[in-house]
């Protein structure tokens, strides 16, 4: 059999055709979630690109395997120390290496390794190929390698390709001559004049005030990516920027779809689409970031076309990424990998039932430090490094009624918000108690001077707050923040 692994970075599911958006933005990947099974409730476990990527491939949760952040000691996994051998225990535990033991020949495009000195990605890859430009590139730097690769392996057996592309990702960057088919299209009708009127009065890192993340600079090679969003004219050039790079990559997609139906082993071509974490464009004040520990950050695509099992099928129990490496082995009949903590979702490609969870807790430790427990209805979010948003410790939102959590319900249902703070701490209890000793790493991260596209951000931000008019919040960020000015 032959495995495509789409790996489409910062793709949010709700910007989606198959997903229910009104845009026509990904025509191809609607196929194949035709021929089928799509997933409504798949979560990455730990955000953004490097601990999302490392839960992925490591079948661990952040917490267990201690890479949680994009620097410090929390952006490497933990020693393995005197009981490491020969090879490490995460050579043998990588999703690649597990795939590779099948028999299968497992390679990659992608720049993933050398954007994060992450390394350890490659491990259990045959080949490897880095399309070079640390996550800048756009689909047309990706597809020739593409097309060459399969040209010389598509007729093979016993294949997986993990193909990377990063169009969605900031800075959005279709090419100018892909022009905007979606510039007479309505809007998302959840932003108001109003709610971008009250975000421009507050503070917070990749606010609408700073797209670029401490300002609102802009890069003129980037012309579709603005600096920052002063009004609904200005949300709409972020969300065509945004929506124009997920056609732009599907566009290509097509290609490679057409490549592998020429070479007549489409149908038996397993395909798998998904993503590192999604993108909130405005939710929290977050604009064209994924820096929290939320539903919008968290939620990713989940699509999985496999010859010979069901097609059409719509699965929304509750997963996590690291359940991907379980449902292969599941699927192969083999034991999955000693120290992998994720489920097989393998029932769902049968179309048999099988066992769900009643929760999934995610983590955010990269912008700012935030848990938060999917159960229900409710995302229930533990704040412990704000990202100078000012956010309170602790947000409830109803996501069925209310997806783009507007509506903070913390104070109105203490009891839901106790609920989820027993989940979080009852299943963090749990993971130390596995850990012999080991520190839960968002502490470690705290303890290095936070999260490292926070840390030492704060004293030029205040004099922007100031300059920006919003001056009324300097006094309450020193005050929950004083180790910034130590």
């Amino acid at each position: 059999m032959r495995i495509l692994l789409l790996d489409l970075d910062t793709l949010r599911p709700d910007h989606l055709g198959c997903y229910g958006y009104h845009r026509a933005t990904s025509p191809t990947i609607d196929a194949i979630a035709e021929r089928g099974v799509r997933f409504t409730n798949y979560y990455c476990s730990d955000a953004p690109c490097l601990p999302s990527r490392a839960a992925l491939v490591s079948g661990q949760h952040g917490l267990r395997s201690g890479l949680v952040g994009h620097g410090g000691t929390a952006a490497e996994f933990r020693l393995e120390g005197t009981s490491r051998g020969f090879r490490s225990d995460f050579s043998r535990r990588s999703l690649w290496q597990f795939i590779r033991d099948q028999g299968y020949h497992t390679a990659s495009i992608s720049p993933f390794a050398e954007r994060h000195s992450a390394w350890w990605f490659n491990a259990g890859f045959t080949t490897t190929h880095d399309t070079g430009a640390g996550g800048l590139e756009s689909a047309e730097h990706v597809t020739p390698h593409v097309l060459d690769w399969l040209d010389g392996h598509a007729e093979s057996d016993n294949w997986l390709l993990h193909l990377n592309y990063w169009d969605p990702h900031t800075p959005y960057r279709a090419p100018a001559e892909f022009g905007n088919p979606f510039a007479d299209e309505p809007l998302p009708g959840w932003m108001t004049p109003e709610l971008l009127a009250e975000h421009r009065t507050q503070p917070g890192l990749h606010g609408c005030w700073e797209i670029n993340m401490y300002d609102d600079g802009t890069n003129p090679a980037y012309p579709r990516h603005p600096g920052s969003v002063p009004d609904m004219d200005g949300w709409r050039t972020l969300i065509d920027g945004y929506d124009c790079g997920i056609r732009y990559l599907d566009d290509h997609l097509a290609r490679i779809m057409n490549h592998l139906a020429d070479a007549g082993v489409l149908d038996e071509t397993a395909i798998v689409v998904t993503s590192d974490h999604g993108e909130n464009m405005g939710e929290l004040n977050c604009y064209a970031e994924h820096g929290s520990s939320d539903y919008v950050t968290h939620r990713i695509p989940m699509i999985l076309s496999w010859p010979g099992g069901v097609q059409g099928r719509v699965d929304e129990q509750l997963h996590y990424n690291l359940d991907l490496g379980p449902t292969l082995a599941d699927l192969w009949d083999v034991a999955p990998r000693r120290g992998w903590q994720g489920e097989s979702f393998a029932g769902a490609l049968r179309g048999e039932a099988y066992a769900a969870r009643d929760h999934v807790v995610l983590g955010q430790m990269c912008h700012g430090a935030t848990r938060s427990v999917r159960f229900g209805p409710w995302q229930y979010i533990r704040v412990y490094h704000d990202f100078y948003h000012l956010w309170p410790a602790e947000m409830l939102f109803n996501i069925e009624d209310d997806p783009h959590e507007l509506n903070d319900l913390a104070a109105a249902r203490p009891e839901i918000c106790a609920q989820g703070a027993r989940l979080m701490m009852d299943w963090v209890d749990g993971q130390l108690a596995q850990m012999d000793g080991a520190p839960d790493p968002l502490w470690t991260v705290l303890a290095e001077g936070g999260p490292e596209h926070s840390r030492g951000a704060l004293p030029a931000y205040l004099k922007r707050l100031e300059a920006t008019g919003r001056g009324q919040h300097v006094e309450e960020l020193r005050r929950r923040h004083p180790g910034e000015f130590a």
